[in-house]
This record gives C-alpha cells, structure tokens and sequence, in this order.
C-alpha cells in the first residue's frame, strides 16, 4: 500500500514539474517579447578630467536640468514623454556619474533607478527589457557610459546609428520607438538642457 501511495504522489510530483516547466518555456518563448513604446538613450553628464568617479560641476547642472527634457516651455514646445522607468549603470570603482545623473529626474518624478546592471551588460539589459511585460508599451530612460552606448543600442534593435558616441559630447538623446511588432525606429535628439548645447 504504501509502495503504490509513493508511485501515486511521485507520478503528481512529476506532472507538476512538467506543467511549470511547459509553463516556463511558454514566457520564454521569443514569440511571447513584448516592447516599450520608447526607450531614451544618455550618456552620463559631464565628468572632471582625470580619474575623479563623480560628475564636474558642469555634469551636476546637467543633472539638475535634466527633468527639463520632459516639460513643456517656449524652448521645448513638445517635451519628451516622461519615463516610467529609469535605468543607470551600476556604479563601479571608477564611475558613480550614470546613477549621479539621472538622481535629480528620479527625486522629482519619485520613481527608483535600476542600477542593477554594469556597464558591458548590454545583453542582460536588453533581454529584460524585451522579456519583462511591465515594460511593454512604456517610456524607458536608460543612462549608460558612452563607449557601450552604440552596443546597447544595437542589442535594443536600433539601426542607422552613428558610428560612434563622440568623447566629448554630452548633450544628445537617443530615441528609439517601437512598433507594435517590435520594429525599432532611431533618431538622435538634441538635450538642449544647458546655453551650450547644439539646438539641432
């Protein structure tokens, strides 16, 4: 009796097992990638020469205007959408500036900065990105080092990039949008946070 009762929860353990194993396929599946309406790429605002890990006090007023991009005044007629999400790269040993500059942004729209993933973790960002259904349909703000900012873009889909995100440019935003089928679209936008930013 015993024997058969063992054989009995042993066949419904295994059962279940299979279920949530189907289960995980099925929200794994590619067929089942969701997309945000939009994700805005930065680079982090400006930093001091050397190895100094914290932004110039130029890069904290960038940082302060920031919000700016997403209110409407006689400079921007048309703001950018405000970002449901706010993602920064990981602080490290030799940069604090990404989670530094979006710090004001998420103050003021109360919203917490996912600084879960280090810079060179593009793969990782985009596929929770593309996998996550709480950000489908949603704004995205992603702050990043400018030399993995070309690679990020392309693992987010983006095509027709510049070749590079120049050294000395701090003032640009990435927009890419997506369709309802994932299809992404690029444009490169000006900031124009600060007096000396290009207007175009």
């Amino acid at each position: 009796m015993f024997r058969d009762e063992v054989v009995v929860w042993g066949c419904i353990l295994f059962g279940f097992a299979a279920v949530l194993a189907g289960a995980f396929a099925y929200e794994q599946s590619p067929d089942q990638e969701t997309y945000p309406a939009r994700i805005l790429l930065i680079r982090h605002a400006e930093k001091p020469d050397g190895d100094e890990a914290h932004l110039s006090e130029q890069g904290k007023k960038r940082a302060e205007a920031l919000p700016g991009l997403f209110e409407k005044s006689d400079r921007r007629p048309e703001p950018m959408p405000t970002p449901d999400f706010i993602f920064a790269a990981k602080d490290g040993k030799h940069s604090h500036r990404s989670t530094e500059t979006v710090a004001p942004l998420a103050a003021k729209l109360k919203l917490p900065v996912n600084s879960r993933f280090e810079n060179e973790g593009e793969v990782k960002l985009a596929r929770e990105i593309f996998t996550n259904r709480q950000y489908a349909g949603k704004t995205l703000l992603i702050c990043w080092h400018h030399g993995n900012l070309k690679e990020l873009a392309t693992r987010l889909r983006a095509t027709d990039l510049p070749d590079t995100w120049k050294d000395s440019v701090f003032d640009r935003v990435w927009e890419i949008t997506y369709d309802e089928n994932g299809k992404a679209t690029f444009h490169n936008l000006p900031q124009r946070l600060l007096e000396k930013d290009s207007t175009r």
